[in-house]
């Protein structure tokens, strides 16, 4: 197997485990709030973070205010809410995600983006925890809910698939991204860590 293979292999089968806070990515319309509802609603995180500022509905990017209501009918307290709303792409929220998780604290936190957004998502977090030298727990947990070959006003998952690892070696290039490599190591030490209980 490749590395890229392996790392798809433990993207999709990342086990949950409680955390501080559950980290909603803004995109895909509100296809990836029934996901963080769900984890907040079983109490695997006390805290969720909006991340996002982006409106633009041809690219599925729906500002907090248009799907605020579909939160209000998943029992949402919204005291537990933090919005994110200055990032307008992947790299700036992995930028100010592992700020804010820094400045409050927190150890472990829940990534949820949808399944075929997932794998880019993570190696851009991953090279932010690695540039902020942080030792911080990121646990995948993308949205399935959508399926694979179906036009969602923004292309269809699939599709979408292709382009999402085209990027990711685009942006690794650019030194944006962590390499599988590195992602697989990591998934090491996180599980060390959460073996031991030392998290």
């Amino acid at each position: 197997m490749t590395d890229k293979e392996k790392f798809i292999a433990l993207v999709d089968n990342d086990q949950i485990i409680k955390s501080d806070a559950i980290i909603l990515l803004e995109g895909d319309g509100n296809h990836r709030v029934h996901k963080a509802m769900d984890l907040m609603n079983s109490n695997w995180a006390n805290c969720l973070v909006f991340s996002g500022g982006v409106t633009n509905y041809s690219y599925g990017s729906y500002p907090f205010e248009d799907i605020k209501s579909d939160f209000e009918d998943r029992g949402l307290n919204f005291e537990n809410l933090i919005l994110e709303e200055e990032s307008t792409n992947t790299l700036e929220q992995a930028k100010n995600v592992i700020e804010l998780a820094s400045r409050k604290g927190w150890r472990k936190i829940i990534l949820v983006a949808t399944h075929d957004h997932q794998y880019r998502a993570y190696l851009t977090f991953l090279k932010q925890i690695s540039l902020q030298n942080k030792n911080i727990i990121i646990i995948n947990s993308p949205s399935r809910n959508l399926p694979w070959f179906i036009e969602t006003g923004w292309g269809t998952r699939f599709e979408r698939l292709i382009s999402e690892f085209d990027k990711i070696e685009e942006y690794q290039k650019k030194g944006h991204l962590c390499s599988y490599n590195d992602a697989i190591e990591y998934q090491k030490w996180k599980e060390a860590k959460i073996l031991n209980n030392d998290n």
